[in-house]
């Protein structure tokens, strides 16, 4: 039986190369997002003897407990790994986003990885040597200006994967992170508005070098697993840093202040 992992946001971006590079790699993927469109586009090319798919929202706990039953069906019983990819993003100044639209960051991005967590323990518990692999962010490190309510999200996912990484480690589930800067992806490039630092900092990561980090963190046992070299020179800067240094570098770094 292959190794299998369950895929959220999987019709585009990070999601997606993940479901290319670990079908790539002889696992069976399952391949679960809102945008039924394109993830039948990727299903076909994969192939239905390498994963499945079904539409999903995560923010609909059944629906997502469907979407397990769904994919166990197709893999013995088991999971190796979840990747809770999904997420959305509106960058801007706080006042200037609507509320319902705040609301939804934390719906998608919080509130889905809890949705999906709780449908997949079981399945994850049952299979040894199990990862949960949760999408973090750069702006996990420090409060990101136009980006505040995302940024708090990522921050409550950081929280999130440090305390089960301990608490699951007796069900030999090993619960990490990914932590990237803005990667090339339709989130990022084809917003109506940009925060700031989109242009200081630059788009400069790739989904497949995403990927390829994903990959370790399936294989690996570290907790956060950080993609960019200005990225670990961030977290060092910040760790050395007063609160004071902190914000005047992300200032500096990530804000007109226009």
């Amino acid at each position: 039986m292959k190794k299998s992992i369950f895929i959220t946001g999987a019709a585009s971006g990070i999601g997606k190369a993940t479901a290319e590079l670990f079908s790539q790699k002889g696992w069976y993927v399952g391949l679960f997002d809102v945008n039924e469109e394109d993830l039948s586009k990727l299903y076909s090319r994969i192939g239905s003897q390498n994963g499945c798919m079904k539409k999903v929202d995560v923010t609909e706990p059944e629906n997502v407990k469907e979407a397990v039953d769904f994919f166990v069906k197709n893999t013995g019983g088991k999971m190796d790994a979840l990747f809770n990819c999904a997420g959305v993003l509106r960058m801007g100044r706080h006042n200037k986003i609507s509320l319902s639209d705040h609301k939804k960051i934390v719906d998608v991005n919080l509130l889905g990885i809890l949705n999906c967590i709780d449908a997949c323990f079981d399945i994850l518990k049952q299979t040894a040597g199990s990862r949960i692999i949760n999408m973090s962010s750069g702006s996990a490190v420090y409060g990101t200006p136009e980006l505040a309510v995302y940024s708090a999200t990522k921050f409550a996912v950081r929280g999130l994967t440090e305390a089960l990484n301990i608490e699951f480690e007796d069900h030999d589930i090993w619960v990490c992170d990914i932590m990237a800067p803005y990667v090339s992806t339709p989130m990022i490039l084809d917003a109506e508005q940009k925060a700031s630092s989109v242009s200081r900092l630059g788009v400069n990561i790739s989904p497949h070098q995403v990927a390829e980090v994903v990959w370790k963190a399936a294989n690996g046992r570290k907790v956060h697993w950080v993609v960019s070299r200005l990225l670990k020179l961030l977290i060092l800067l910040n760790k050395m840093g007063s609160t004071f240094t902190n914000r005047f570098t992300v200032k500096l770094l990530a804000f007109s202040g226009k």
